[in-house]
Order: C-alpha cells, then sequence, then structure tokens
C-alpha cells in the first residue's frame, strides 16, 4: 500500500494516492457566513448551516464507510461497439468498491489546501480521466464542483454526466425522529438548472415551524449550458431495487424529467443530466455543480451568474484559496521543513473551531453546534496571535457570561457576546471555568499593551441558577432577560477586573475537606463528571493558585503605569476580601463565606460599588496566594515524586501507588496536575525534574504520540467520572490527548525546561506526520487512540496552545505591555543547513520577520533576559513589513 501523503509547497497543500483505502478520512469546507461541509475520499460527508438546517444527511464517523448516498458524478460512455460502461468519477459504485484492493483497483489522488480539494480519478481501460475541485466560496452558502473529464484515448470519447447529490433538507433530529414522516414535507421543483427543495415546515426540538429554507443542487457546462433533464427525487434516481452505488436511472437510462416540474412528499435528490459530448483525443472538458441552502429563492439563480462557467468557477476558487491563506499569517521555516508546512494546519485549526464550533465533523457528532465557554477563551488565544484586530471586543463581551457568582452561562449564542438561559435547568458547574479568561486577558494586554481593558465595563449574566448551581432562583423569570439586575431593576454592570477577581475569589473559597478546589460537575476532563459531592481537582487548584498571583501582578501595573490606585468593586463582593491567613486553613469556614456571598447576590445585587485601594487588594491577593501553594506543596506532593491531582467522590487521593485484589501493585499517575504544578510555579525545579523523570517512566508512549493523560487504574472509578469506563488508551482514559499533552510541553517551556518540552511538542507532531500510524490529513487530531491514529480531527483547543508554545516558547515571540520580547528556546536540530530558523508574524499591525543564526556555537545560547523591540520601532516599519537578526552565538 502507497498512500503516503506529501507536501508539494509552502502553502501547505498536500498530495495522497488512493486515500478511499484508509477508513474515517475526512476534509472540512466552509464559508464565512453559515455553511459547513466535511468530504471523504468518495466525496462523502455532509453539508449543513445549522443543527435544525442539513443539506446533505448528517454524518457521523461510522457513516463514513456506511452510507451510500454521497455527491456523485456518474459517466455513461459509448464505446466503439455501441455498448454503454459507466463509471464514478468519484469512484462510489458498486463495481469501483468491489475492485478496491485488487489489480483492477483504478488509481486516485487527493491534492488539497486550506479549504479546498480536489480528486483525480483515472479509468485507463475506459480511456477517460477525471478530477472533480471541491469548495465553497468565503461569503456564499454553496459548495461549488468543478468537474473536468479528460478524453485519454487515442479516439473520439462520448459520454454524458450525470451528477447526483442527494437533498436530506431538514434538521439532523429528524435522522431517527420522523425521517419518514418529515419527507412528506418537502416540495420539490425542477428549475432551468437544478433541483430545488423547500419543505413546508420543520419538525424538530423547536416545536412545528414554518420552514423559509430551499437546499438545492444545480448545475452547467463549462460554456453555461444547463442540463437537459433532472432526477428529482430518490425513487426517480435509483429506481426500484436500485442503490446510490447502482443507480437504475444511470445504468438503465431511465427517463429523466424536464424544467418546470413540481413533485411532494418523498426524499429528493439533485439529479442532473448533461448533454452528451464527443472529445478528440487528449482534450477536456468541465462542468460546474452547486449544492447550496438559501432563504431567498432568487439567490439560488444568481449564483449561476457568479459561477455558472469554467471562468468564473475557477476565479472564486482562487479567490478563497487567497483568503484563507492570508488569514492564517504565521509562516516558520526551519530545518525541518515538513514540520514548518504541518504548522500553517495546526494554525488553521483555530480557524475552523471558530466555523464548526465543538460539532459538526463526523467524529464530532454530539451537541447543537456552537462552542463552550472553555473554547471561547482558548480559541482567542490563537486569535491575539494571528488576528488581534477584533479581539479585545471579543473579549469584552465574552465577560457578559459570568454571573455574579463566579460562574458562567454555558450555552453560547451564535452572535458575539450572545448566552443563553437553559431552558431545561441543569444547574452543571465545571469548575475550570474560571481560569481560562484571565489567561486570555492576560496575553491580550501583553501583545497590546492595553491595561485599560481592565477597567471596561460589562454586565453580568443571569438565568435561574443561584449560589454556584447549589440553588435555584425562583424570582427569575426569562422577561426579566439575561442580564443581572440590581434592587431597583437596573441593569449592573462592572470592569472587567471586578469580573475576573469575582471568578477566581469565589473559586479559592469553594472547597473540599482536603482544602482543594471542588471539582463540581467537572474541570478541564469533562469525563471526571461523577464526583460531583466530595471531590477535589488538585490540579486546577494550582491553576487557580498561579491565576491569583496574576491577577496582584496585573493590579501592580495599573498603579504604576496607570497611577490608579483604588479600583471599584460591588459592594457585596468585599466579604470574599479577608486577609488572615488563619482564616484559609478551615475549609468550613471558607465555604460559610462564600455562601453568606453568594446567598445575598442570588437574585438582585445592591448595584452599590465601593472604592478598594489596589495595595490592599494586591495583599489580599497574595496571602491568598501564599496559603493555597503552602497548603499544596506540603499536602499534595506524592513519595512517588510527583504530585496528586485529583480526590474521588470518597474523598480519596487518586494517585499513588494503590494495591489491587489479587495483591498487586497499581501505580497511577495523572498528567493533569503535574502540567499545573508546573506551570503555576509552585513545582520546583528539583520537583519539576521528578515529574519528567516519572511522566517519562509511566505516560510516555513513543509509539502512540508521546505523553498518555494517565496510568492505567484497572478499575471501573464509578465515583470519579465516566472516563473509566473507556477502554483504556481511548479518548481521556489514558489517550495520548493533545491539549494536556501540549499543556504540559508548554509549562516546560515557560519554567526554562525546554529540551524536555520539545520532546513532548516533537512526538505529536512526529506522530501526526507519520501517516502510516496517524491515517489522518494534516493537522493535530484531539487524542491518538490505542492503535496511534488520530481521531476527533481538527476541532481540538490544542491548537491553539501548539500554535501559542511553537510561536512563543520555541521561537521566543512574546512581548510585554505591547513591546516585542525574543526569548527563544530553540533546539539545534530545529535550525536548517545555514544555521537559521526563522519566523514570519504579524506585530503592532506590521509583518515581522525574526531570523535566528547558530553562528558557530554547538547550541543556541542567547540573552537570558531577551531581546526587547520597543512598539514604537516596529509602528516605524513600512507596510511590507520588516526583519529582525538576531544571533545567537553572541
Amino acid at each position: 500500500m502507497n498512500n503516503r501523503m506529501s507536501f508539494l509547497n509552502d502553502q501547505a497543500d498536500f498530495r495522497i494516492r488512493r486515500p478511499e483505502e484508509i477508513s474515517y478520512l475526512y476534509f472540512p469546507l466552509a464559508s464565512e457566513v453559515g455553511l459547513k461541509s466535511s468530504v471523504t475520499p468518495l466525496l462523502g460527508g455532509d453539508a449543513k448551516i445549522t443543527q435544525n438546517s442539513f443539506l446533505l444527511s448528517p454524518t457521523s464517523s461510522e457513516n463514513l464507510h456506511n452510507d451510500r448516498s454521497t455527491r456523485n458524478f456518474w459517466i455513461r460512455i459509448q464505446d466503439q461497439a455501441d455498448e454503454m460502461k459507466v463509471w464514478s468519477l468519484t469512484g462510489a459504485s458498486a463495481k469501483q468498491e468491489a475492485e478496491r484492493f485488487t489489480k483492477e483497483q483504478e488509481d486516485s489522488e487527493r491534492t488539497a489546501g486550506l479549504m479546498w480539494q480536489n480528486l483525480k480519478r483515472f479509468a485507463p481501460g475506459l480511456g477517460i480521466a477525471g478530477e472533480v475541485t471541491s469548495f465553497i466560496p468565503v461569503r456564499d452558502n454553496a459548495e461549488i464542483h468543478i468537474v473536468r473529464l479528460f478524453n485519454t484515448s487515442e479516439k473520439p470519447l462520448t459520454f454524458d454526466l450525470v451528477a447526483a447529490i442527494p437533498i436530506y433538507g431538514r434538521s439532523a433530529d429528524n435522522i431517527r425522529d420522523h425521517r419518514n414522516v418529515t419527507s412528506m414535507l418537502h416540495r420539490i421543483h425542477t428549475g432551468t438548472y437544478g433541483v430545488e427543495v423547500k419543505p413546508t415546515m420543520s419538525f424538530d426540538e423547536r416545536g412545528h415551524q414554518l420552514n423559509r429554507l430551499t437546499y438545492y443542487v444545480q448545475g452547467t457546462m463549462e460554456d453555461g449550458e444547463a442540463p437537459v433533464g433532472f432526477y428529482p427525487t430518490v425513487q426517480s434516481f435509483i429506481g426500484e431495487g436500485g442503490t446510490f452505488t447502482r443507480p437504475r436511472a444511470v445504468y438503465e437510462d431511465l427517463p429523466c424529467v424536464e424544467e418546470g416540474e413540481n413533485l411532494a412528499g418523498t426524499e429528493a435528490v439533485g439529479g442532473l443530466r448533461f448533454a452528451p459530448v464527443t472529445l478528440s483525443p487528449n482534450t477536456a472538458v468541465s462542468y460546474i455543480v452547486m449544492a447550496g441552502i438559501e432563504e431567498d429563492p432568487e439567490k439560488i439563480s444568481e449564483k449561476i451568474e457568479q459561477f455558472g462557467n469554467a471562468e468564473k468557477a475557477m476565479a472564486a476558487l482562487e479567490e478563497t484559496k487567497a483568503y484563507w491563506q492570508d488569514k492564517v499569517n504565521i509562516r516558520y521555516q526551519s530545518g525541518k521543513p515538513d514540520f514548518d508546512r504541518w504548522m500553517r494546519w495546526v494554525s488553521f485549526q483555530p480557524i475552523l473551531r471558530r466555523i464548526f464550533g465543538c460539532s459538526f465533523l463526523p467524529h464530532h457528532d454530539y451537541g447543537r453546534g456552537g462552542r463552550g465557554w472553555r473554547d471561547l477563551w482558548q480559541d482567542c488565544l490563537s486569535l491575539v496571535l494571528m488576528d488581534p484586530g477584533e479581539v479585545r471586543s471579543m473579549i469584552v463581551s465574552n465577560y457578559g457570561g459570568v454571573r455574579i457568582d463566579g460562574t458562567n452561562a454555558t450555552i453560547i449564542g451564535d452572535g458575539q457576546g450572545e448566552f443563553i438561559a437553559d431552558r431545561n435547568g441543569i444547574s452543571r458547574v465545571w469548575m475550570d471555568h474560571a481560569y481560562w479568561p484571565l489567561m486570555t486577558t492576560k496575553l491580550y494586554i501583553d501583545q497590546s499593551g492595553d491595561l485599560d481593558v481592565l477597567l471596561e465595563e460589562a454586565p453580568y449574566f443571569k438565568d435561574a441558577m443561584a449560589v454556584r448551581g447549589f440553588a435555584s432562583d425562583d424570582e427569575w423569570v426569562p422577561e426579566q432577560g439575561s442580564n443581572q439586575l440590581d434592587a431597583e431593576g437596573k441593569l449592573y454592570k462592572g470592569t472587567i477586573l471586578e469580573h475576573l477577581l469575582v471568578q477566581n475569589l469565589c473559586a479559592f473559597y469553594e472547597v473540599g475537606e482536603h482544602g482543594n478546589i471542588l471539582l463540581r460537575g467537572a474541570d478541564w476532563n469533562d469525563a471526571l463528571d461523577m464526583a460531583s459531592r466530595n471531590g477535589e481537582s488538585v490540579a486546577f487548584t494550582f491553576a487557580y493558585a498561579g491565576n491569583l498571583r496574576a491577577l496582584a501582578q496585573l493590579l501592580k501595573l495599573l498603579k504604576e503605569k496607570k497611577g490608579i490606585e483604588e479600583v471599584t468593586m460591588l459592594q457585596e463582593m468585599t466579604m470574599l476580601l479577608h486577609k488572615d491567613p488563619r482564616f484559609y486553613l478551615n475549609p468550613k469556614d471558607k465555604e460559610m463565606q462564600l455562601l453568606t456571598y453568594t446567598r445575598n447576590c442570588a437574585h438582585t445585587v445592591s448595584g452599590y460599588q465601593i472604592q478598594v485601594p489596589v495595595e490592599e487588594l494586591i495583599e489580599d491577593l497574595e496571602i491568598k496566594a501564599v496559603s493555597m501553594e503552602e497548603h499544596l506543596r506540603k499536602e499534595e506532593w506524592l513519595p512517588e515524586g510527583w504530585y496528586n491531582s485529583y480526590y474521588d467522590d470518597h474523598a480519596r487521593r487518586v494517585e499513588g501507588t494503590f494495591t489491587d485484589d489479587k495483591g498487586e501493585e497499581n501505580v497511577r499517575m495523572m498528567l493533569t496536575g503535574q502540567v499545573f504544578a508546573i506551570m503555576s510555579g509552585i513545582a520546583t525545579e528539583d520537583q519539576i525534574r521528578s515529574i519528567c523523570e516519572n511522566a517519562d517512566r509511566y505516560l510516555y508512549d513513543p509509539e502512540n504520540g508521546g505523553y498518555r493523560l494517565n496510568t492505567d487504574f484497572h478499575e471501573l472509578k464509578m465515583d470519579m467520572g465516566r472516563m473509566f469506563g473507556f477502554a483504556y488508551g481511548e479518548k481521556e482514559n489514558g489517550a495520548v490527548f493533545s491539549h494536556m499533552a501540549v499543556m504540559y510541553a508548554n509549562a516546560l517551556y515557560t519554567r526554562g525546561f525546554a529540551k524536555e518540552g520539545y520532546k513532548v511538542l516533537k512526538a505529536l507532531s512526529d506522530q501526526a506526520l507519520d501517516f502510516e500510524k496517524s491515517r489522518i490529513y494534516p493537522g493535530l487530531p484531539e487524542y491518538f487512540d490505542q492503535t496511534g491514529r488520530g481521531v476527533y480531527h481538527y476541532l481540538s483547543g490544542s491548537a491553539s496552545w501548539y500554535l501559542m508554545t511553537v510561536l512563543r516558547e520555541q521561537y521566543g515571540i512574546q512581548s510585554n505591555l505591547g513591546d516585542l520580547i525574543l526569548k527563544p528556546q530553540l533546539q539545534k536540530e530545529q535550525f536548517d543547513q545555514e544555521g537559521k530558523a526563522s519566523v514570519r508574524f504579524v506585530f503592532a499591525g506590521k509583518p515581522v520577520t525574526v531570523v535566528y543564526q547558530l553562528g558557530e556555537k554547538e547550541e543556541p545560547t542567547g540573552k537570558e533576559e531577551g531581546y526587547r523591540i520597543p512598539r514604537s520601532e516596529i509602528e516605524a516599519f513600512p507596510e511590507e513589513g520588516g526583519q529582525i537578526v538576531i544571533d545567537l552565538s553572541l
């Protein structure tokens, strides 16, 4: 099998031969205005705008090899003996499937770049070859497929084309809920260029609603000529007893219908039959086929004007390519060109997650689209680095999802700053959610120097959930809106700083019997979801201790740089300030203090704000941070040489050395606690060395991408979470989980352990780039499974962290209050043969190229404190940018 993937250029376009031989492959296509598609090697997959508007039938990972109803282009060839031969350009015919892995198998190859792909297939026995190039224009909700067919024989070739794309046209819910009944809603019309389906209404969780969307498939020949007929229904296309891989309309030349036909109450197909053509040897013909969704039917015919001939379609393709390439404005040049190109895909993944959310690709077959709270902030990390223009308003808007009790909305709307009350009354609280906003905000401030953002005001979110999910506000009704009101019924707003304080202070007080912050519904690891009473997250107790330190530092900067001596706080929040460290030793005292505050704010707040001296606030935060740090170092360091990460719902420590029922020892180690112990600065250097040694011994698996999330506990821990029900090596139960592995690397780099951090990142990239192991297109998946295959591709938050770690830690492109700081931690093997490694990025609105020169030294060094380039110098660069050269041998 020769399926090895290869990059073609520095744009990171890639090619793979016979991709249909690999299971579970899919590729994302999307626009900026709603349409999102997945495309398989046989042009399977789906297309949709929302959960309730699927153009093609919803596709999960197992559908990829089960479904026959794919996008297809059928060619009916008239041979010299006047016999009809049928060929599928996509390879999705019963005959071609039967010939796979035999000597009769046709050759094929797939080439793809950012938001476009090309599939080529060769049938020398039939004297024909073809290709289909697929993309979605940036501002349109239509897939465009440019089909091109070649006569590879030495004689004239006569054939006709039948394009067939099944039209599902309704909510994903209807796959198992009234699929047959909802087909009866279809109203199908054949126009001049294609088939349109407009259901009368929709049945889904929203109830019975009037439908306003039209789903369509239409096409032209290269000169704009319309199809000669249509197969608008499943039955008219596949025929009685037929299938989508052997449709009787194609094989038996069943009659098609003409323009102007109206049908109703059945499943639809966009079947377009084009006029026969005769090609001379070594000539070609093109077709343009479109599939999309529109609310305004007139816009469907406008698509023919926009894209309805080969020249217009190719121009749109080039515009689409250029748009997405410009979006990924970070480029690397090192001694590892494949890695540099792979990084373009990793850098592109946060853009994909902004568009697709956490649903809408085959492995991501859960949820109803959109992103979660954690995703909002982690995706902003990459935007701060790549596209900072709109980040300030995005950050301020996102704080509108914080509740006055420090928790946050969990249902995110489509619009910026839109948060939705949970009408189901589910009061699940993820204890890590308050951690992420500060990290993103601090990065933004470092990049921009914009300390004033801390003083911007934002509202608080309000719904029926109160007292951090332990009570319900029976006085609240939806008509009051989803913003926190004061006692007079007026909208209450607080500064971004106040939002950060309430998030982190409330977390500080919400502790369990061991003095660590309660796990509640889960933390970053969503699968630790069965320890809501007594579970504790030691891992994120480390994280919040680091946040308190960071908040104190921001307050010092506000005072030093802006001359601010006092900041405003809601009067009730002063209950959370308490300087006596002895008070923090008793978890019950902390619990009662938090309860007093949250009960006071259960429905409304006073609205009164008081001035708090900055120095007093700094002192309070640092005392709290010290109390946490001392507790963690004293109580959670294990004799085995690493930190405990959790307590289960029976209040038992989960890590260390355990003896099972058979008397055998079971070493239990989890990566998450080590990451935040290091990242927070609490783990000492000696402890870091010990953690690394044990992680290498118990968690490192070079055959599967590096560091596993945990060892095998050999127990179904019903007092901890569903992860222990997964097979070991799958998802959160011991897989090489990219997100936490990358955060481990980041933590190591930030503490100066560059070689150890590089080992983590290299293991992940090596696994992903080894196609024979990972079986995925370029990029970083959510995890590598027990066989080493990458799964849950494209939409992982790990990509933002990988991008940030490579750029900021390896290449040292850091910032401080708006100035550029260069502190590289590159390894010698990352330099090219000339001893150079460079990165191009945007800073202060200007393109900047930083070139590091190794010189004569064996290992790169440079200044320990780094190199500071004032923002004003960058702003003085010409519009095309400038270059900075750093000699690391000096």
